[in-house]
């Protein structure tokens, strides 16, 4: 068998394992996602489209007393579940520097080992909200940053598109640099659901928050290492465990939840769900996270997805991506 004839039958395995998750055009546009994403920063053969550079580390995580007055989910039962994590840049460039442009937003996904031997998943990043609303617009923006090369006639297509989409600037205008992958604040961007063991249900956005976010100023960061969050991490937690809170702001009556580049008023409360610790990074990190698929749609009884767009698009483009890069030895 071809690499294309694996990575295809890795694909429709991962669709077929996860229950609907797109139509027929729905995953002809998460494809399509995946190769904008290739024709922006190339094909890098075992690497994800985005967010390739990245490290995997293991630790646990213990909920919060009050949590399952939200949630019947297993993950907030009240045992420690441990976890695989891992931290990334943006970008399809596996060697982009940390503190380049591209490298933001950086992320954080979560894979939470549940003692039934099912995983559920939290992948956030470092916007306080998305620059897009639909998966079209997703791909289209790779697409014309893409046919933005030096040279190009004015307006270029990423000028003209994000004219037509205000909301990119602003949610890039949400970005810091940070210290540390232990230094920064990850978000939810998607709204999701929480169903509580009366059948009460709430909305809400995840909120992963560090014990202090250190950003830093453009002229310290350009003097950076090219890997200096990546060589920080391991020597941190050398010296201890790395915290954070896993939170929900919860939505109120009326509150939106289809589009994710419109925040939540910031009075909205916040919940504290329980502490994340991450104790050590994987010595044969770049083997295992070849083989992790992280996705948001990955979820527990009591948790659902709400009516946005993205979450199945990035369940699809993720299974893409995966089937793609499992197909290189």
């Amino acid at each position: 068998m071809n690499k294309n004839a694996i990575a295809a039958a890795l694909t429709t395995l991962i669709f077929t394992a996860l229950p609907a998750l797109a139509s027929a055009a729905d995953a002809n546009v998460n494809v399509q996602i995946v190769d904008a994403l290739q024709k922006r920063y190339g094909a890098h053969p075992g690497h994800r489209a985005n967010h390739a550079k990245g490290v995997v580390a293991e630790g646990s995580f213990t909920p919060a007393a009050d949590a399952p007055m939200l949630t019947r989910s297993p993950i907030y039962a009240g045992a420690a579940v441990p976890v695989t994590v891992r931290f990334s840049d943006a970008s399809g460039l596996p060697d982009v520097h940390d503190a380049a442009p591209d490298a933001n937003p950086h992320g954080l996904a979560i894979k939470l080992h549940l003692p039934n031997g099912t995983d559920s998943d939290i992948v956030v990043n470092s916007l306080k909200f998305f620059p897009v609303a639909t998966p079209e617009d997703f791909r289209d923006l790779h697409l014309a940053a893409a046919a933005s090369t030096p040279g190009t006639p004015k307006p270029t297509p990423l000028e003209t598109f994000l004219k037509a989409h205000p909301s990119v600037a602003k949610a890039v205008g949400t970005l810091g640099t940070p210290a540390s992958f232990a230094d920064e604040e990850y978000y939810g961007i998607d709204a999701f659901v929480f169903t509580n063991k009366d059948g009460k249900k709430q909305a809400f956005r995840y909120v992963i928050a560090p014990a202090k976010v250190v950003h830093l100023p453009k002229e310290e960061a350009a003097k950076k290492p090219a890997n200096y969050l990546f060589d920080e991490l391991p020597q941190r937690l050398a010296k201890g465990p790395v915290t954070f809170h896993i939170k929900a702001q919860l939505a109120a009556p009326g509150d939106q939840t289809r589009d994710p580049t419109q925040p939540w008023p910031a009075d909205r409360k916040i919940v504290d769900l329980g502490t994340l610790t991450i104790t050590k990074t994987l010595a044969d990190s770049d083997a295992q996270q070849k083989k992790l698929l992280f996705i948001p749609g990955r979820l527990t009884d009591g948790i659902e997805p709400s009516d946005d767009p993205l979450i199945p698009a990035r369940d699809g483009a993720y299974a893409v991506s995966f089937g793609r890069r499992s197909a290189t030895p």
